[in-house]
């Protein structure tokens, strides 16, 4: 298995944003979640999102894909405002791809049928679908697992298999949203790889939100700490590990990543 670069930063020479939030806030009842927020995520960038429980990581994500509108504020996507788009037409038109935390996988069927019923929805040719699933299963290497229920599979092998459906699309822009939680050293490992195959063959903006934050700063090329509703670091790994705010209210005094 190859080993993950510390600091993989990919220098951009024109910042292009395929995704934009304009001065976001977002309430739940009454406690803002998001105040007046801008946040722009680049083409081809894996970015990463870190801060404490409650803070909006999992809020950005549900903004970008329609599942929570903002109470103010502009999110566009490709340069279009997307703000009055259902969930269904953002996935569609803007080829969004969305990896959750939990589920995304029919438990009872094998890992080729979670597969086929993506594709079945997505892909109308039937024989573009079959070459869809061929490309993924041997990316990923499934073959010895395609009759496997997806209930018997191992946590590392779940994960990759609703990446793998997350793609069948052929996304431009992949959240995912805590992909290395309550997994091993090498199946994270693995995962990283992944994700960076992905940045550098699909041509895919990547959006991480984890609470591993070695394991994310590892395969970022941008990350962002969010804290009281707002962005108070945004940078390279170097960067945020150093920026003193988010040292004082994220990561302490003593966090590094080696």
């Amino acid at each position: 298995m190859a080993l993950i670069k510390k600091f993989r930063i990919k220098n951009y020479k024109v910042d292009e944003p395929i995704v934009e939030l304009k001065n976001i806030s977002v309430f739940f009842n009454k406690r803002q979640i998001l105040d007046n927020l801008n946040l722009k995520i680049n083409k081809q960038e894996i970015l990463g999102m870190l801060g404490p429980n409650g803070v909006g990581k999992s809020t950005i994500f549900n903004l970008i894909t329609g599942l929570k509108s903002p109470n103010h504020g502009q999110i566009k996507i490709n340069g279009i405002d997307c703000l009055d788009l259902p969930i269904n037409e953002r996935f569609t038109k803007f080829k969004l791809g969305l990896v959750p935390q939990y589920g995304g996988l029919i438990y009872d069927l094998s890992l080729a049928d979670n597969l086929k019923l993506v594709s079945e929805i997505h892909i109308k040719e039937k024989e573009l679908r079959n070459q869809k699933i061929n490309k993924l299963v041997s990316q990923f290497e499934f073959e010895a697992l395609l009759n496997i229920k997806a209930k018997h599979l191992s946590g590392g092998q779940k994960k990759k298999l609703v990446i793998a459906m997350a793609l069948v699309n052929d996304p431009k822009i992949l959240l995912l949203d805590e992909p290395f939680a309550a997994l091993d050293i090498l199946t994270i490992k693995m995962l990283q790889e992944i994700i960076l195959n992905l940045q550098s063959t699909e041509d895919i903006s990547v959006v991480i939100c984890d609470h591993q934050a070695r394991d994310l700063l590892s395969c970022v090329d941008r990350a962002i700490v969010l804290s009281n509703g707002n962005i108070i670091a945004s940078g390279s790994p170097n960067e945020v590990i150093s920026d003193k705010d988010a040292k004082t209210q994220y990561f302490g005094d003593e966090f590094n990543i080696n």
